[in-house]
């Protein structure tokens, strides 16, 4: 039932900003935490400090979790999960970009600015489009079905143990100098964590989609440059039968990746962020129709 009431408080409220505004997100702390271990301990042995950092913020995460878990009422596991699941900003971040490219094209290059790292002052109409359906499919694995799947697991340990590790992998998780090594570790680990629920979100948007061949999806997830992200994203080309990924500018440098699923439609539009949104809310309504269905056979 914790699940349940977090999902929906979730869906509901989102990310309230008139309360975000005044006190800092968790996930915001998180990040400053990070922050620190990376000032502070990235240097000399960046390798084994990057290690021993890691080590450092899943004990603390951990153990905060299982402080939290035996307080005696529920109502704080219920908000920690809302806060800390994205379904509601996900859809709002991925429909805002839909409906600034309908205005125009530059207003669709600066929505998609908020939610992918790539260069966007060149793209295209459909690479923006395309931009933000990916953001949707990856960040449905990172930022909705891992935290509940983690939280369905272990619990608040299990829910901030993967918030704390992918946190760190979107900040220190880079394969650049500074990097490569002290970062290593919470790439590593974020692999680990994300390495069924990718696959498990994949089924997810297979369920509520197209229902495509599922050898299609086997075949072209690997095409993705990551090990986990590959898994939505081909399942959500080809159960919206597009093309995605491709190639796409960093720091004004070109790089030539494969298209997933090239024989799909490559001029995307609006619509196909609408049907990418739709996905979204399905997958999740999905997700919590199982919850509910477990919770009864539980008390059955």
């Amino acid at each position: 039932m914790t699940l349940i009431l977090g999902m929906i408080l979730d869906a509901l409220l989102g990310e309230p900003r008139w309360l975000w505004s005044r006190i800092p997100h968790p996930a915001v702390l998180m990040g400053r935490l990070i922050g620190w271990c990376d000032a502070r301990f990235n240097k000399g042995a960046q390798r084994q400090n990057g290690v021993l950092s890691m080590a450092a913020l899943v004990i603390s995460a951990g153990a905060l979790g299982l402080i939290l878990q035996s307080l005696p009422t529920k109502l704080i596991d219920i908000i920690i999960l809302a806060i800390l699941l994205a379904q509601k900003s996900l859809v709002q971040h991925v429909q805002a970009v839909g409906d600034a490219l309908r205005l125009s094209l530059g207003d669709g290059r600066r929505a998609v600015a908020m939610i992918v790292g790539r260069d966007t002052q060149t793209m295209d109409r459909p690479a923006v489009a395309r931009s933000a359906i990916e953001s949707a499919a990856e960040n449905l694995s990172d930022g909705v079905i891992a935290p509940i799947f983690w939280f369905a697991v272990a619990g608040l340990p299990g829910l901030l143990i993967y918030k704390i590790t992918n946190t760190a992998d979107s900040m220190i998780g880079y394969r650049t100098p500074r990097h490569e090594k002290f970062g290593w570790a919470a790439a590593r680990f974020d692999d680990l964590l994300n390495l069924i629920p990718a696959r498990l979100t994949a089924l997810l948007i297979w369920a509520v989609t197209t229902r495509p061949a599922p050898r299609k999806i086997i075949q072209d997830a690997p095409l993705h440059r990551s090990v986990n992200a590959g898994w939505p994203e081909a399942a959500m080309a080809h159960g919206l039968n597009i093309a995605l990924s491709g190639p796409r500018r960093y720091d004004g440098e070109l790089r030539d990746y494969p298209f997933v699923n090239d024989a799909g439609a490559h001029d995307l539009t609006p619509d196909d962020i609408d049907r990418a949104v739709s996905a979204l809310w399905k997958t999740w309504s999905g997700v919590l129709l199982l919850s509910v269905l477990l919770a009864i056979g539980t008390e059955l």
